[in-house]
């Protein structure tokens, strides 16, 4: 039992830590494209909004990784 927790707290980790860096790597390409003389204002915004995606993600995952302190 102890070791499917540890599997799957393992495996929550390796998900963050490639949320972490896909969350990253949107945050350089919207800075990418704001440095551009034209910004698609289209792009830009679904852009931002999949960074925000991946943000909720990173959230949600960081607080399954909490120890419950009622149990």
């Amino acid at each position: 039992m102890y070791s499917i927790i540890d599997d799957e707290n393992q495996e929550l980790k390796e998900r963050l830590y490639q949320l972490r860096l896909e969350h990253r790597d949107m945050d350089e390409l919207i800075q990418r494209l704001y440095e551009e003389a034209y910004v698609d204002q289209l792009q830009a915004s679904r852009l931002k909004r999949r960074k925000l995606q991946i943000k909720d993600a990173i959230t949600r995952l960081e607080s399954q990784l909490i120890p419950d302190l009622n149990a």
